[in-house]
């Protein structure tokens, strides 16, 4: 199969022919239809999390199963499936306390002397998230996908394996934000906008759009924003505290800086919750003031919006069949596979909310 693969660390991903092992217990084969890129695929480019070389990338798919592996019960060829990199093993403290979204189980992957998932030229290359989707094909475990309807376009379904689960997640499940609420969301990227129309949902009745892109907050406010702030030419602390009169209730950073963390802790009013989505990179540090917390402010992490994604996603799926979730507005472009690395462009330009590759 052709596959998209990084070898180094800031260099372009290339088109190579990988090999796939047949699926073991447990795992099923999957025809790739669409994938999303994300931020997070572009974090892993750039160097600013650690991975093993060479390996495939990409996470947010979906696609038609072509074949299962012994074990597997519910679900058969031809079934059509979301993935998502947060599988469960279904065992651990976290899967039997209902927070699957933090389980670390290796059962995911396979033993080490197992054969590899997947090869090139006969030698191992790593699996990006259990996954690893920049490939015209997927071998997965089969807690890493949950089963659709077969109408729902797959090339809008992609979009809920991460950035609609992560930012309607992070509103729904992480940060339960209240009817009549007010709500900061920091960056309006893919993620930030799903964090915009999940408070839009949850009835917030005031949802301030951060942002430094004019195309972007445009976007907010069709996703639902009630005000916006351009970050490029005012202080956006001080519009934010204007507009909320003092502070919000909840805030949202989906960019990944530690300097929009300190903001968006910052907006917050007496007893706020700021709620950190964006991928802040590996060793950097954030610093916030200790006499805030006296105030019973409170920042807390989100993981792929702390979902139960077997039962979110369908949930997200017919919020968007009735009209009240945006999916097609949310895909700026779409591109094959081989231009993939014009796609990353894009997105570090920030010149969209997804890229879509297709199949």
């Amino acid at each position: 199969m052709q596959a998209a693969v990084l070898h180094e660390v800031g260099a372009p991903l290339s088109l190579r022919e990988v090999a796939l092992d047949a699926p073991g217990p447990g795992e099923v084969l999957v025809r790739t239809a669409a994938v999303g890129v994300c931020h997070s695929d572009l974090h892993f480019v750039e160097g600013l999390y650690p991975h093993p070389l060479p390996t495939v990338l990409g996470h947010e798919s979906a696609g038609a199963i072509e074949a299962v592996g012994p074990g597997v019960r519910d679900l058969a060829s031809g079934d059509h499936v979301i993935t998502c990199l947060s599988a469960f093993c279904g065992h651990c403290e976290y899967c039997l306390s209902g927070r699957p979204a933090l389980c670390a189980s290796p059962d995911m992957a396979r033993r080490a002397d197992q054969p590899s998932r997947l090869t090139m030229d006969g030698a191992p290359v790593a699996q990006f998230m259990n996954l690893s989707s920049f490939a015209e094909q997927l071998l997965v475990h089969e807690h890493a996908v949950v089963k659709i309807p077969p109408d729902v376009p797959l090339d809008r379904a992609a979009l809920i394996g991460c950035g609609v689960t992560t930012g309607l997640g992070a509103v729904f499940r992480t940060a339960a934000v209240e009817p009549g609420t007010t709500v900061a969301v920091f960056g309006c990227g893919g993620i930030g906008l799903n964090c915009i129309q999940g408070a839009a949902i949850a009835g917030a009745a005031r949802i301030i759009a951060v942002d430094r892109l004019a195309v972007k907050l445009s976007m907010a406010s069709d996703f639902g924003a009630t005000d916006v702030v351009d970050a490029s030419s005012i202080d956006p602390v001080a519009a934010v505290m204007e507009l909320s009169g003092g502070g919000v209730h909840y805030a949202f950073e989906a960019i990944g800086l530690a300097v929009t963390v300190q903001q968006a802790f910052a907006v917050l009013r007496r007893g706020g919750t700021a709620t950190v989505i964006g991928m802040v990179p590996f060793g950097m540090k954030v610093e916030l003031p200790g006499f805030e917390f006296l105030r019973e402010k409170r920042i807390q992490g989100s993981t792929m919006g702390s979902n139960r994604f077997r039962i979110d996603m369908p949930r997200y799926l017919e919020l968007y069949r009735q009209g009240r979730l945006k999916l097609d507005e949310l895909v700026s472009a779409r591109r094959p596979l081989a231009e993939v690395n014009e796609a990353l462009a894009d997105l570090k330009r920030g010149e969209v909310a997804r890229t879509v590759l297709v199949f």
